[in-house]
Parts: C-alpha cells; sequence; structure tokens
C-alpha cells in the first residue's frame, strides 16, 4: 500500500507556469506563446530582457526556469516536471484574460499537469490566480519582486526632473526661488536691524504679507499677463492710415464732449428748486426739463458736429461720395441748436409765464414752430444744394462711382437671368 502511494507521487505531473499578462513577450521580443520546455522559455527570456532590460516578465521567466532546475535536479523528484509561459494581451481587460484561458487550455491538451507552481511579477496575481486555479489545482505560488522598485525610481526621476525645472527655468525659478528668497533676505536684513532697534523683526511679518498677497494678486489676476500684452503691442503697434486717425480721433473728442454736456444738463437741472410740497413737483417738471436742455445743447451739438466732421475729413481723403450726405448731416445738426434752445424757451416760459394762455400759444409756440419749419427748409435747401454738387464733381468720387457701375452691372444680371 505505502509503495502504491510512492509510486502514484513519482508519477504526478507538476507544470511550473509563469503568466504574462500584459503581452510583453509578444509585443516587445516578438515571441509567440505558449512555451513550453526549459530551452523555449529560456530563450524566451532572453529575448525579452534584450528587448526591455526593465521588464519584469523577463526575470519572473527566469525565476520559473530556475525552480524547474531545482525540482529536476533533487535526487528523489517528486513526478514529472516541465515549465511553461503563457502570455495574454497588451489591450489588458477581458482580451488578455481570453487570450490566457485560450493559451493554458491548449497547453493542458500537451501537458496533462495535475499541479501548477504559478509564478509572476505580483502585478497580475488577483486577475491570474482565479483564471489558473479553476482549471488546475495551484499546489504553489511565487512571486518575483525586483530588488528595486519602479514606481519609486520613476517618482524619484520624476521629482529629480522637477527640481531641475524649477531651478533651471527662469519662468518658474522666480516663484520657486525668487519669492522666498526676498522673504529670507528682508527676514535677514530685519534680523540684523532687530540688534540696534528691537522692534525692527516685528515689521517681517508685515512685510511677509504685503509681498506675498501683492504676488498673489497680481498672478490671480493676470496682471503681469497683461503688462506683457500690452508692452507687446505698443511695441509691435502700427499706426492706422491718416484718414483713419482723424475720424478715431474726433469720434473721441465729440463722444467726451455728449458725455460733458449730459453732466452739465443734470447740473442744471438739479440746480432748479425743488418744492417742499409734494402737490408742487409736477410743476418743476418743465423747468428742469428746460434747464437740463440749456446745459445740454451747446456741447451736444458741438461734439455730433465734431464727429461727422472728422468722418467728413475721411471721405474727403479717400474720395468717398459718402462726403456730401454727412455734410448734409452737419448743417442739420447745426441748425438743430435752434430747436432745442427755442424748445428750451418754450418750457421756461409756459411755467414763468403771466401772460393769457392764447397769448403764449402766440408768442412762444409760435416761435418754436417757425424754428422747426425754417430748419426743415434749410435740411431741403441743403439736400438740393448737394445734390447739384454731386453731379457737378461727379469726377472726383471714386468709391460711390465704383459702388454705383457694381449695382448696375448687378441690376442687369439679374434681369438678363430673369428673361
Amino acid at each position: 500500500m505505502a509503495k502504491r502511494e510512492l509510486n502514484q507521487e513519482a508519477q504526478k505531473r507538476i507544470l511550473i507556469l509563469c503568466v504574462d499578462r500584459d503581452g510583453d513577450l509578444e509585443v516587445k521580443a516578438k515571441v509567440k506563446t505558449p512555451l513550453l520546455g526549459r530551452t523555449a522559455n529560456l530563450n524566451g527570456a532572453v529575448a525579452l530582457a534584450l528587448s526591455d532590460p526593465e521588464e519584469p516578465d523577463a526575470n519572473a521567466m527566469f525565476e520559473a526556469v530556475r525552480l524547474y532546475d531545482q525540482l529536476t535536479s533533487e535526487s528523489q523528484p517528486k513526478g514529472v516536471v516541465d515549465v511553461a509561459t503563457i502570455s495574454g494581451s497588451d489591450l489588458g481587460g477581458v482580451n488578455a484574460d481570453l487570450k490566457l484561458a485560450t493559451e493554458l487550455d491548449n497547453l493542458m491538451g500537451t501537458f496533462h499537469a495535475d499541479e501548477i507552481v504559478l509564478v509572476s511579477d505580483g502585478y497580475s496575481d488577483e486577475a491570474v490566480l482565479p483564471l489558473v486555479s479553476s482549471r488546475v489545482k495551484v499546489s504553489s505560488m511565487r512571486r518575483i519582486v525586483i530588488k528595486h522598485s519602479e514606481s519609486i525610481e520613476e517618482t524619484a526621476a520624476v521629482f529629480t526632473k522637477y527640481i531641475r525645472l524649477l531651478v533651471d527655468n527662469p519662468r518658474y525659478a522666480r516663484v520657486a526661488l525668487g519669492l522666498p528668497g526676498i522673504l529670507v533676505l528682508v527676514f535677514g536684513v530685519l534680523w540684523a536691524i532687530n540688534i540696534f532697534i528691537p522692534d525692527a523683526i516685528y515689521w517681517y511679518g508685515i512685510i511677509i504679507v504685503i509681498i506675498v498677497g501683492g504676488f498673489l494678486l497680481l498672478k490671480g489676476f493676470g496682471v503681469d499677463r497683461s503688462t506683457k500684452n500690452f508692452y507687446r503691442w505698443a511695441r509691435d503697434y502700427t499706426p492706422p492710415p491718416l484718414p483713419i486717425q482723424i475720424s478715431n480721433y474726433t469720434v473721441v473728442s465729440g463722444i467726451l464732449c455728449i458725455v460733458v454736456s449730459i453732466y452739465l444738463g443734470v447740473a442744471n437741472a438739479v440746480s432748479v428748486p425743488f418744492p417742499v410740497d409734494p402737490n408742487l413737483w409736477l410743476s418743476i417738471i418743465p423747468q428742469m426739463a428746460s434747464s437740463f436742455i440749456r446745459g445740454i445743447e451747446t456741447l451736444l451739438i458741438v461734439g455730433v458736429c465734431i464727429v461727422l466732421l472728422g468722418r467728413c475729413v475721411r471721405l474727403y481723403i479717400e474720395r468717398d461720395s459718402r462726403l456730401l450726405r454727412n455734410s448734409v448731416f452737419i448743417v442739420t445738426a447745426a441748425w438743430f441748436w435752434w430747436i432745442l434752445n427755442a424748445t428750451a424757451n418754450l418750457l421756461w416760459n409756459y411755467t414763468e409765464s403771466s401772460v393769457s394762455i392764447a397769448s403764449f400759444s402766440n408768442i412762444f409756440f409760435g416761435q418754436f414752430i417757425f424754428t422747426i419749419v425754417v430748419g426743415i427748409l434749410i435740411g431741403i435747401a441743403s439736400i438740393l444744394l448737394i445734390y447739384i454738387i454731386s453731379h457737378s464733381v461727379k469726377g472726383f468720387f471714386i468709391k460711390g462711382i465704383e459702388e454705383e457701375e457694381n449695382e448696375e452691372k448687378k441690376e442687369k444680371d439679374g434681369g438678363s437671368g430673369k428673361e
């Protein structure tokens, strides 16, 4: 009975299995798996080590070969021993597990193992062990952990790289070294002064807050980037042509005049005495409106005329026919001053007049209507005059003629297409 058990023990088939789940053996060393036998595994491990000396799967394969040599060199071998290697896929996940399962099944068809000694690099044990143990009993497991840690080496390399970057790159050195250097220098100076002035070191905290706060404020709101961009813009700025410059300057001047006129109008309106009795509040609205118009009228008209005059100068230099139309606008805007003035007088005299309503209508309202009618007549006369001038100096303008010719061509093309 004891002899039969010894024979059964001697006939036990043991497979030393190395698992490369991420498929480095096929991807890097170009070695097809599964590998069965000492020679095939040794050659595969050498090829993988030559392709990537830092690959831990090569060390696991060498360990599998070493275990094979150790078990076969014993005086009383425990059974038939062989060594094999299977690999998964570089895609990982389900694809790698399916490939491992297929290769393991094929391997079991060639070598009917009773037990498996699993060898791995320790990284994929949790994924590989259930896959193998579901098919064959795993009697032992050997994890290969190389003496240096790849993650620690990578961390040290990255840390050293960024330290060198902080020191050598001026952009980062200003923050990592410059700002702490200023604080340390200020502290040293105040420490030296503290020997003679006992309260000098007290100011160190205040200086730290000011320096750090100012730095964070500049970086947080991007003041440094905005300043740099403005410097580049000023350095590379090319002024526009003279007509555009004149037009831009007159637009800015006109807008400033209009803004000041609004301020003067509001100031005049507020200067009107405000009655205490709430029943009289509505009665002062005409006076306030009149005061607002009197304060705004002059600078408002001047600002509009400046904007239109600058545009006329630009159109004259460019020989654009729109110059005549803008000239009409200038005349109309200038005459609009009398309309505003008549409106202000009408509103003011409406509240201050002691005459009857009929007399007020004949005197002041008649003047207001007369001003509007005269303005309309002046506008019509200006349009007719501009029309006559435009035909007499038609050869002077360039842009207007080209636009008219283009429009005529489009109309002709459209008409011919319809026909």
